[in-house]
């Protein structure tokens, strides 16, 4: 007999089991993010539906100068726009009334993991792994109210992702179903159905998911980004 495939909902199930291991372990969690926002990129992984995972304290990264791969599977790297709440957010598709419960916006970069082979993963194991998640780094952050028409840029808002000075890859924000703040929607009333599932609360970053497709980096590699469109710096990596 074959192997039987995990589901989402065992998936999740067993990520609650990863998380509350590190909360014992005195792990603190500090936002999450979404990932297969993308839409482009759904066949390539063989995912057809986003997923989510916790950031904590100890996955956060500060030194983009010295950004450590260290214990990170098959490290690909994903240029994404993150988000910080001020409030609770509301289960709702409304631009302006999202907006509210948002404080700041920044671009952020995340760096993903995959323990299976070659990345050839499923849906199942992408929700028991943490949603990939391995490190992120958020950009300056910037208050929303200081971006008019916030809800109309965002899917215009392009990225260019580069190694050593060498284009690699561009998206834009449209590619992540549809901006960046329909996917914080989308994740929202994700959580309101999900069971087991702590809702968004004040304080938490959500980083969005990648506007491009996931690029393998390794260590002594330098990237960076481009932002246009808004008003947000690039990044510049150095992989340690």
């Amino acid at each position: 007999m074959g192997q039987v495939e995990l589901t989402a909902p065992q998936g999740y199930a067993a990520a609650r089991e990863l998380h509350a291991r590190r909360l014992s372990e005195g792990w603190m969690p500090i936002g999450r993010k979404i990932g297969f926002t993308n839409r482009t990129i759904w066949p390539r992984y063989g995912v057809y539906e986003p997923i989510w995972g916790t950031v904590y304290d100890r996955t956060l990264e500060t030194h983009p100068q010295a950004f450590s791969l260290h214990g990170l599977v098959q490290p690909r790297i994903e240029p994404e726009i993150c988000f910080g709440l001020k409030a609770a957010p509301p289960v709702t598709r409304d631009p302006a009334r999202l907006l509210e419960s948002i404080e700041w916006i920044a671009h952020s970069i995340e760096i993903v993991q995959c323990q299976q082979p070659g990345w050839k993963t499923t849906l199942g194991q992408c929700c028991a792994d943490n949603g990939l998640h391995g490190r992120l780094f958020v950009g300056p952050r910037f208050p929303v109210s200081g971006f008019p028409l916030l809800e109309t840029v965002l899917p215009r808002v392009e990225v260019v992702l580069k190694r050593h000075g060498k284009e690699m890859d561009r998206g834009v924000g449209s590619y992540v179903l549809d901006s960046p703040l329909l996917a914080f929607a989308y994740f929202v009333d994700v959580l309101s159905k999900q069971p087991g599932a702590q809702p968004l609360r004040a304080g938490e970053i959500v980083t969005t998911g990648t506007l491009t497709d996931a690029h393998p980096v390794a260590a002594g590699e330098d990237w960076e980004t481009e932002i246009h469109g808004i008003a947000l710096p690039g990044a510049k990596i150095h992989f340690e």
